[in-house]
């Protein structure tokens, strides 16, 4: 006897299977059902890491802080204020110039007082900034325990904000939109 088809079956057929749809495949492979993979180095072949040690533990702890990011915020922002300070005072054509005097040509003693101070100035007001932005993202991400890029937003919008408020209100707003516009795409370019 040779085998019926399956639509010719007695007491009914069943239905065909339904066509692959391409977009349920790619919400489970890309969209918002993609269920992420734990990365383990040794499935993967590589080299597996001997635990941490208490010391080891303690140094990542203590690099992960709010004080610690704090700190290099702060050190960071006056390294890069003074180069900048010292770089806009070399190419400033003032630099150095007597207003009761304006034919004296400055000494070089002069030219570099001044760019020391001007790179002083910057170097302050660069490690400050570089301060509070860092201290309120630390804040805001411990608070919304989250780490992504709104973060970075929320802590521009209060540090620009507040440095644009000694000014005014309005300077403050302003101060808030640039900061936070300006962190948000430095965080998408860097992420």
């Amino acid at each position: 006897m040779a085998a019926v088809p399956p639509s010719s079956r007695p007491g009914g057929s069943e239905p065909p299977p339904p066509p692959l749809q391409y977009s349920l495949l790619l919400r489970h492979l890309v969209g918002e059902q993609r269920r992420p993979r734990a990365l383990d180095p040794a499935a993967l072949g590589g080299i597996p890491s001997p635990p941490k040690s208490e010391e080891q533990k303690m140094v990542e702890r203590a690099m992960e802080s709010c004080a610690f990011k704090a700190v290099l915020a702060c050190v960071g922002g006056f390294v890069l204020g003074g180069a900048f300070g010292v770089f806009t005072a070399g190419i400033d054509t003032n630099v150095g110039f007597d207003p009761k005097d304006p034919y004296r040509t400055p000494t070089a003693k002069e030219v570099l007082k001044d760019m020391g101070q001007r790179g002083i100035s910057y170097a302050k007001n660069f490690a400050i900034v570089g301060a509070m932005f860092s201290c309120t993202e630390c804040v805001v991400e411990s608070y919304r325990g989250k780490s992504d890029w709104k973060n970075s937003v929320i802590s521009g919008c209060i540090t620009g904000g507040a440095i644009g408020f000694r000014a005014g209100l309005k300077a403050g707003v302003i101060g808030c939109g640039g900061f936070a516009a300006f962190s948000a795409a430095i965080d998408y370019y860097l992420r």
